[in-house]
């Protein structure tokens, strides 16, 4: 890693693989790794959220990235307005920075309860917990997209 590059925790939308790994084009994957179990992983809709002082190790992966891409992702982000980049504790004692929403900010939200996006309910080849129960046979009807 060259001086000037930064370490960056991805955990959303940015992986490999996912709609907007593109801005990720110039960075230089680093591999897998998980926070230690202090955050949430918030679903938004179309990308996720790691919100500090929850109970979850968070799963994704980290990227050597230079100044000029970072600063982009920054305002692609709504850094600091919406999300704040904020150094976060991996597992295994490294710190990286990565994008957090503050709890107030996360209230309502889905939590991804398996800290792992691709794991989230919706999310293309995930399992969903069979539930029968009436109130969630009415919220499925109501929230969720007919079937094609």
């Amino acid at each position: 890693m060259t001086t000037h590059e930064m370490v960056l925790f991805v955990y959303d939308n940015l992986m490999k693989g996912e709609e907007q790994h593109e801005w990720l084009a110039t960075a230089r994957p680093l591999g897998e790794a998980t926070t230690t179990p202090e955050y949430a992983l918030v679903d938004l809709g179309t990308t996720g959220a790691l919100v500090q002082g929850g109970l979850v190790a968070v799963t994704g992966e980290l990227y050597a990235i230079a100044p000029a891409a970072l600063a982009a992702l920054d305002v692609h982000r709504g850094h600091p307005i919406l999300h704040r980049r904020a150094p976060v504790r991996l597992a295994g004692g490294r710190e990286a920075q990565a994008y957090l929403l503050s709890m107030e900010q996360a209230a309502g939200c889905r939590r991804v309860r398996e800290g792992d996006w691709r794991k989230r309910r919706g999310a293309p080849g995930a399992v969903r917990a069979r539930d029968n129960s009436p109130l969630v046979s009415w919220a499925k009807r109501r929230f969720d997209p007919p079937p094609r």
